[in-house]
């Protein structure tokens, strides 16, 4: 079956990340600064089974990306794609358990997840989606896949440690779910609360598993259009972090993470809110990285800096966003294959803003519709336009323009109660690849099992 234009697809509105249910956006880090969505429990709470919970996400997914223009300077194999498109129907199970009694508590997550071919070909799958795994060399996406991760964790005080299956959602390291799935990674995660205001974070990781796929893997930078070597592997990425909130209106966070052989990197980030009038306030947000090359730069030469500022002020159902962001520096901007990157661009859908020397000004509004008597209905605009910038191969200091809206629905009573639909359709006009219209379309049901 050939389905173009399915109303069919999904975003789930649970996980680590949190998904704001209101509304069905992704909302990657609290008040962006790398704050924890919530504080490790300061105490021990039920016992092993009575403090256990578990939900099943049934999510359908709905992936069409159009290829709008040719680039005479692309290959034929690659202008002679017109679409890359897939139809995926995703099952997510998550159980977790309490904490046994006692000075150390001990308990066990478990993440299954299993993925289902609705439609898409080898001719819809040649530059990839991330939706499907596909054959390498026929491009056949698979029927179907599945994992099962495991991870074992231990509590003492407001301190937890986390062994085994991950899904980190750091400034370093944002995993999302911007496909069927998240991408995971084995390795070992500490966070502790044990000071007030204060949040540490500690980790350690030697695979990951990209969201397309259920093979753990080595570690690799993600690099396209030639900004790095994507092939470059490493087994070790290290990373810390603190999280300080010096009063209700003002974070901030530093982290440090090291991808070993390939970059190291800083960062710092601030968020300030302002009340204004009742029911009004501005929200700053700025983040800075600073990143190098480490050992022997496997993946290439790394020296960038990205500065990004943006202010965000809410009132009402209304929410405007206007920001700023530069590049600088010989390189892009590096972050984990396949994760997203922690700037201000992080919603777009198709592209990262992070290309060498680029500079990017962005505009985004968003309305909650309950202000018309529709609760849970929300919708979104964006505008965010890139220049100068330099790629290895382009001749000319490019450029690249997206346009995005989004519509979102989460019903909030009867039989379906918080079954959530997203609509979202962006439009990239660049002149370093080929020209694209995008849309994704989601729906997706959690069952809580206990």
């Amino acid at each position: 079956m050939h389905f173009k234009r399915t109303l069919i697809a999904s975003a789930i509105l649970c996980g680590q990340v949190g998904l704001a249910q209101a509304g069905g956006y992704v909302e990657t880090l609290p008040a962006a600064a790398g704050w924890p969505s919530g504080k490790v429990a300061r105490a021990q709470a039920g016992g092993f089974v009575e403090g256990s919970k578990a939900t099943l996400t049934l999510r359908n997914y709905y992936f069409d990306r159009d290829f709008r223009s040719n680039n005479p300077n692309l290959p034929a194999r690659i202008n002679d794609v017109s679409q890359s498109q897939a139809w995926a129907q995703g099952l997510i199970l998550r159980m977790e358990s309490g904490f046994t009694e006692g000075p150390v508590g001990f308990g066990l997550n478990v993440l299954g997840t299993a993925g289902f071919k609705l439609d898409g070909g080898p001719g819809r799958t040649l530059l990839g989606n991330d939706l499907l795994p596909s054959d390498p060399v026929t491009n056949e996406p698979g029927d179907n896949y599945s994992e099962l991760g495991l991870t074992a964790k231990a509590k003492i005080s407001a301190t937890e440690l986390q062994v085994g299956t991950l899904s980190p959602t750091l400034p370093v390291l944002l995993s999302v779910p911007t496909r069927l799935f998240t991408p995971t990674f084995r390795g070992a995660y500490l966070r502790s609360d044990e000071l007030d205001n204060l949040t540490l974070h500690l980790g350690h990781i030697d695979r990951m598993n990209v969201r397309n796929s259920s093979n753990y893997e080595p570690l690799r930078v993600n690099g396209p259009y030639g900004r790095f070597n994507e092939a470059a592997e490493s087994n070790r990425f290290d990373f810390t972090g603190l999280d300080y909130r010096w009063s209700d209106s003002l974070v901030t966070s530093y982290n440090y993470a090291q991808l070993k052989e390939i970059y190291q990197q800083h960062y710092f980030g601030l968020v300030h809110t302002l009340p204004l009038s009742e029911g009004s306030k501005l929200k700053t947000d700025l983040r800075y990285f600073n990143s190098r090359e480490d050992g022997e730069a496997r993946a290439g030469k790394v020296d960038n800096q990205s500065l990004g500022l943006r202010f965000n002020w809410l009132t009402g159902p209304h929410s405007l966003m206007v920001g700023y962001m530069q590049q600088s520096g010989d390189s892009a901007q590096p972050f984990i294959y396949r994760t997203d990157v922690h700037v201000h661009s992080e919603l777009a859908m198709t592209s990262d803003f992070v290309n060498p020397d680029e500079r990017t000004l962005g505009v985004r509004y968003d309305y909650d519709f309950v202000a018309l008597g529709v609760p849970g209905l929300r919708g979104m605009l964006r505008y965010i336009h890139g220049d100068n910038i330099e790629l290895p191969g382009v001749d000319h200091r490019a450029s690249e323009i997206e346009r995005g809206v989004e519509l979102a629905y989460v019903v909030q009573s009867g039989s379906l109660k918080n079954l959530g639909l997203r609509w979202r359709y962006a439009s990239n006009r660049n002149d370093y690849f080929r020209d694209i219209d995008e849309t994704r379309i989601n729906i997706d049901y959690t069952l809580a099992l206990w």
